[in-house]
């Protein structure tokens, strides 16, 4: 078990006061057999109210409405909770679909559809041209060609820290041979639908103990429902099957739909706010 304190700040600064807009925060890790939040904080200025909910995906939402004007706006996240995913590795697919190709059962068809179902339809072109370059066997065992595309976009796309806002769409992440972490989940997650796999996006934390004592930083790669399994998460941006590192906080069909915050506001035109965003993701060994 890694037990993990989570800390994300953001913040903003107005030239002059403006009227903050309800904001939309996706910032609560989720919570499953294998991660247990112990205490969660929320922190907001200036005045606001927060109404928690969940989405139709079962994500964590803070809708957040402001009191008064303010030229400062300031978000602090903090949650500290255990992992247990030790071994991602321990799972067993059903043997219907050990190998691919292979149909969901018919039970599940429904529920998973919208999961298979094109994300780019303009891309489809050329995701199966790149998809046909990788010369993948058939018929092949479902958990080795994920393994391969996963690896495939780890280790053929340069990585690229984007401060751009938005997820570049497939095709453009295969013009570019570049991308960030959002757009080669994006990326791997077509070539999952096109391979007819149920996938989804997700978006979250990373925990690297490698660079310093606290280090961290959001992140996004993709999860694919595999029968007798469930949502198995695979990051194509290292190309590993995810484990106690990965601290999921939403999914999505579409990248797009879970910023961690989301909001709007009135003021004077031309207004620049200066953003600043802080995230650490520390282990606690005590």
């Amino acid at each position: 078990m890694r037990r993990l304190i989570i800390s994300h700040v953001t913040e903003y600064q107005f030239p002059n006061p403006v009227s903050l807009l309800p904001h939309r925060l996706l910032l609560r890790p989720r919570e499953n057999h294998n991660v247990r939040i112990e205490s969660s904080v929320l922190e907001i200025s200036p005045a606001h109210t927060v109404q928690w909910k969940r989405d139709v995906l079962d994500n964590s939402v803070a809708v957040v409405g402001f009191h008064e004007p303010s030229d400062r706006l300031r978000i602090a996240s903090s949650a500290i909770l255990q992992h247990y995913e030790d071994n991602p590795f321990d799972f067993l697919v059903d043997d219907f679909a050990v190998t691919h190709p292979f149909e969901y059962a018919k039970e599940d068809q429904v529920e998973l559809a919208p999961f298979q179902r094109a994300g780019y339809p303009a891309n489809r072109e050329a995701v199966q041209c790149w998809l046909d370059g990788l010369s993948l066997q058939r018929p092949m065992q479902t958990f080795t060609l994920l393994d391969r595309v996963n690896r495939e976009i780890t280790s053929r796309f340069l990585y690229r820290l984007r401060e751009e806002p938005g997820v570049q769409s497939p095709g453009q992440t295969l013009a570019l041979n570049s991308g960030s972490c959002r757009d080669f989940a994006a990326l791997f997650m077509e070539a999952c639908r096109h391979l007819g796999l149920a996938s989804r996006f997700v978006s979250g934390y990373l925990y690297t103990s490698d660079i310093e004592a606290e280090s961290g930083s959001t992140h996004a790669w993709t999860e694919v429902y595999l029968p007798g399994a469930g949502w198995k998460g695979f990051d194509p941006t290292s190309g590993e099957v995810t484990g106690n590192r990965h601290i999921a906080v939403a999914v999505a069909r579409r990248p797009e739909a879970v910023p961690p915050v989301a909001g709007s506001y009135l003021g004077p035109p031309d207004q620049h706010p200066l953003l600043s965003v802080d995230v650490r993701v520390s282990e606690l060994l005590a």
